[in-house]
């Protein structure tokens, strides 16, 4: 049998992790055994569905990699086929109308309630036999009065539901939209899916849909179920532990596959093992290994394989991710060193591509002020010497980095000065700060014009906090 999986969000909001995840784990299923992954927009809630958040959506999976076989599907142009269906399971006595006012049914909620009673339909339009034109009903399906629905979860184990805990669900509305519990159904069939993977927050809707599906007269695929990620609270993760959008997380600096490999270990492991590339994953992945219980959404291990992916990743890799970041500062990288020795000069260093990118600015344009804290501390009358012989020994020199650090020790030398009260203030005096690479290197990279002229504006820095002394 053809394994084929889906990914099925609401165009609601933005790509979020837990959901990623979900499109993470069925992408790699499909991958791993030779099948199809289908992306399916479930765009039928019309008041909350936006073109923006399916853009959002489909950005996210671009950057993730997470590319699908087929669609996307949109539920909203699918509604005469759902049309259908709702028609088929009335004609067979499937479902039924149902003319109970929302105050008869609130009443009769509150009433269960207050006898401890599970909240459900009471069945009373089910043989109802008078139908009048004029007033406003609801489809709802016929769901078996007895028996059991026996769900062979691929992560929790076999899960039994009595029926006569389910209740006669709706799906149609007043104005004849199908609703979700209906149009899943009817797309997971349509579309042949073999598994449906997705959040535990839907086991509840899978015996009701297993139902329908019987109705139909279809066999039901395998499902499995994956536990919620959990804030360092104990909570259900959401937007007050921080940045949960996926393209939240590329605005911060993060490598895609650095966030793929976090969700994939987010309730499945291999071992002891942490690190693993996409081409791993696809090997190694099963549903057998997804954990039952819920994870701990880690901020600082994210930021630990952020860091590992960017100190071991190739730098034209890097680059191209880098590149978005560099145009958000005004950065043009075709402005100075070539990039992919700026990477290389970071890459050991660097945790994010937010401060890849924030550190790259010295090398393609100038600073504007010394910054206050690192001048007052390194540009000093002490400094001024090693920077004035370093300006005479740098004028002439082969202009690399091995040159450019002899000098910087020689100079040390001659003064009889540690190394780094020479390296230092010219690391301010090129910078304007006091971070950056190894100062050769540095050197190097922003060029002999600019680097002579930031060491002659910092010794008249020091002149002038002389004469104001």
């Amino acid at each position: 049998m053809t394994k084929r999986t889906r990914f099925a969000p609401s165009p609601t909001g933005y790509l979020h992790i837990g959901g990623a995840r979900t499109a993470l784990f069925s992408w790699l299923y499909a991958r791993r055994h030779g099948g199809q992954f289908v992306l399916r927009i479930e765009d039928t809630d019309l008041e909350r569905s936006t073109a923006e958040s399916v853009n959002a959506i489909l950005e996210g999976m671009t950057w993730l990699g997470l590319d699908y076989d087929e669609g996307p599907f949109f539920q909203t142009h699918r509604f005469d086929r759902y049309e259908k269906v709702i028609q088929q399971l009335l004609d067979e006595g499937k479902a039924y109308r149902c003319y109970c006012s929302k105050t008869r049914l609130e009443a009769l909620r509150e009433q269960q309630m207050a006898n401890k009673q599970k909240p459900r339909y009471d069945g009373l339009c089910i043989d109802r036999q008078e139908q009048p034109d004029d007033q406003p009903y609801v489809i709802r399906f016929r769901n078996p009065q007895s028996g059991q629905v026996v769900v062979n979860d691929l992560v929790r184990g076999q899960i039994v539901f009595e029926n006569s805990e389910l209740d006669d669900l709706i799906i149609a509305r007043s104005d004849g939209s199908p609703t979700y519990n209906l149009t899943v159904v009817v797309d997971d069939l349509d579309m042949k899916l073999s598994h449906v993977i997705r959040g535990d927050d839907h086991l509840n809707n899978t015996p009701r849909q297993i139902n329908i599906l019987k109705a139909l007269g279809a066999e039901p695929p395998l499902y499995a179920h994956v536990p919620m990620i959990l804030g360092a609270d104990g909570k259900r993760l959401s937007k007050r532990h921080g940045a949960v959008s996926v393209m939240q997380y590329r605005d911060e600096g993060y490598l895609p596959e650095a966030l793929l490999n976090y969700l994939v270990r987010l309730g499945w492991s291999h071992g002891d093992e942490e690190v693993f590339d996409i081409e791993q994953l696809i090997e190694l992945f099963d549903l057998d290994a997804v954990n039952r219980s819920a994870s701990t959404f880690n901020p600082d291990k994210l930021l630990w394989l952020n860091q590992h992916y960017i100190k071991s990743g190739s730098p034209e890799h890097i680059a191209r991710h880098l590149s978005w970041h560099l145009g958000q500062r005004d950065i043009d990288p075709a402005n100075g060193p070539d990039i992919l020795d700026v990477i290389r000069a970071q890459q050991e260093r660097a945790r994010t591509l937010v401060e890849m990118a924030d550190n790259s600015r010295i090398f393609y344009q100038d600073y504007e002020d010394f910054d206050d804290k690192a001048a007052r501390k390194n540009l000093k009358l002490s400094a001024r010497d090693g920077l004035a012989r370093l300006v005479e020994r740098l004028a002439d020199c082969d202009w690399q980095a091995e040159v450019i650090h002899a000098e910087i020790v020689a100079t040390a030398e001659e003064l009889d000065l540690k190394l780094g009260k020479v390296a230092q203030p010219l690391r301010v005096a090129v910078t304007g700060g006091g971070i950056s690479p190894p100062i050769d290197v540095t050197l190097e990279l922003i060029g002999r014009e600019r680097s002579l002229a930031g060491m002659q504006r910092a010794l008249a820095y020091i002149d002038q906090r002389e004469q104001q002394a």
